[in-house]
């Protein structure tokens, strides 16, 4: 199935605020938590969906599959090696303001729009043990990379018994309230209390590569506009079980 995502177009936040079903979602259960396994495709995925509960729980353990080199591909301010290091930066500066700055971090470089999904199942499969929480993103996010990493973090779960829990980003772009391609009777609902909100947005404002332009030319246009990073300041997070 074909998900637009197009940067000037997209679900209005309001829509999905308006919607009733989201306060009917079951709570996730955060007991047996422990150290959860999240998987970033680029640095900010991990923060735009679960940032809040990683602050809520106070620990993490994050795989960061790519350095979010190609966000820019036409930047006339950086180039890709460039993007990556400031990205590698930013995703630092975020897990220190949500109060994890000592949490371990498996860089992997794998090229951003390639993901190599076997050799990611593998790692992931290493790191997983039965009944650990693994954070991924929707395997029908829209994002080839997204879908990618949903499925490699898939088959590492069923191969070890770990509970695989995926974090829908682009959805909220692409998708309405109700759209019947996404799987809502799976949906589990994280409430973030003042403390998890003013973490997450801090951590969001440590991306200034991604939610600002990096200069005038319209290929250094911020890739999280405010109408996108809204969706991410909701007072709750979402994920499919």
């Amino acid at each position: 199935m074909v998900k637009p995502i197009v940067i000037e177009q997209g679900t209005p936040e309001e829509d999905w605020r308006a919607w009733p079903a989201t306060a009917a979602w079951p709570e996730l259960p955060l007991a047996g938590a422990g150290t959860p396994l999240v998987v970033a495709p680029h640095p900010d995925d991990e923060i735009l969906g679960v940032a809040g509960l990683m602050a809520t729980l106070g620990r993490a353990e994050l795989v960061a599959v790519t350095d979010g080199e190609a966000s820019h591909p036409g930047s006339t301010v950086h180039t890709q090696a460039e993007l990556a290091a400031i990205r590698r930066a930013e995703t630092d500066e975020a897990l220190r303001r949500l109060g994890l700055g000592d949490a371990r971090v498996h860089r992997l470089g794998q090229p951003d729009g390639k993901i190599e999904e076997g050799p990611l199942t593998e790692i992931l499969t290493g790191l997983l043990a039965p009944g650990r929480w693994c954070l991924a993103t929707w395997r029908e996010d829209g994002h080839p990379d997204h879908e990618a990493v949903g499925r490699a973090a898939a088959r590492a779960c069923e191969a070890t018994g770990a509970v695989l829990l995926e974090y829908p980003i682009w959805t909220w772009h692409w998708a309405a309230p109700g759209d019947a391609r996404v799987p809502w009777d799976r949906c589990l609902r994280i409430d973030l209390d003042e403390m998890a909100s003013a973490a997450k947005a801090a951590a969001i404002a440590a991306f200034p590569s991604q939610i600002a332009p990096l200069g005038p030319d319209p290929a250094d246009a911020a890739i999280l506009p405010p109408h996108v990073l809204a969706r991410f300041a909701r007072p709750y997070e979402a994920v499919f079980r």
